[in-house]
């Protein structure tokens, strides 16, 4: 196991959701494989970018004709299914001790899910849920558009360079960059898009403040 490195010393910790906290790839392949069958596409074509985008955003670049009305209605009805079915959805290796480590520390979620999806989905990975979230129904675009970690660090009162960004897919680093900050990138899918730091799990992340603000080490 490498030493520990510190990273950086910053104000606020924004968090995305699925990926990076909460491992829902069963739910995810689950629904999206069907959606891909009923439209005539390649599930594992499909696979390679749903990850880190709202519903609606993945259609499109996936069906760039369709119309965006068709798209939305076909979000809705995912949203729906992905929020009933929790079959599968765990933790993230040492998210509850991180989560832990977060609860008197500044912190938001920023996730592309829907107040209810990741209501359901915190609750079935057993985290305990930010006082402050930013949903999908906070933004008017997508990640990788930053629109949701500006909000979510305006909502938290810093400015987005003393933000760290945790995220796990191509959408959500770009979002995170985009957005002016550094970006700890979780898991396989992430080290694959040049986030700041790369970790396999969050066992590998340790927070602590200090009188500068919260310092974050990974090994």
């Amino acid at each position: 196991m490498r030493s520990s490195e510190t990273v950086g010393v910053f104000k606020a910790v924004l968090l995305d959701m699925d990926g990076t906290i909460v491992n829902s790839d069963a739910v995810v392949e689950r629904c999206w494989r069907d959606w891909a069958a009923e439209q005539g596409l390649d599930g594992d074509a499909v696979m390679k970018v749903v990850h880190g985008r709202q519903g609606y955003a993945t259609m499109a670049v996936l069906l760039p004709d369709r119309p965006m009305e068709q798209n939305h209605a076909d979000n809705a009805r995912m949203l729906a299914a992905e929020t009933a079915d929790v079959a599968g959805v765990v933790p993230v290796a040492g998210a509850p001790a991180f989560m832990a480590s977060l609860a008197d520390l500044p912190h938001a979620l920023v996730t592309s899910a829907d107040r209810a999806l990741s209501e359901a989905r915190m609750t079935a990975a057993g985290l305990p849920m930010p006082e402050v979230r930013v949903t999908a129904e906070s933004v008017g675009a997508s990640k990788p558009d930053p629109e949701g970690f500006l909000k979510g660090a305006a909502a938290l009162g810093f400015a987005p360079a003393d933000c760290v960004v945790f995220e796990d897919s191509e959408a959500g680093i770009a979002a995170g960059k985009a957005a002016g900050m550094r970006v700890v990138g979780v898991g396989p899918r992430a080290a694959a898009h040049a986030p700041d730091v790369a970790v396999a799990d969050l066992t590998e992340v340790r927070v602590e403040a200090d009188g500068e603000g919260i310092v974050l080490r990974v090994g």
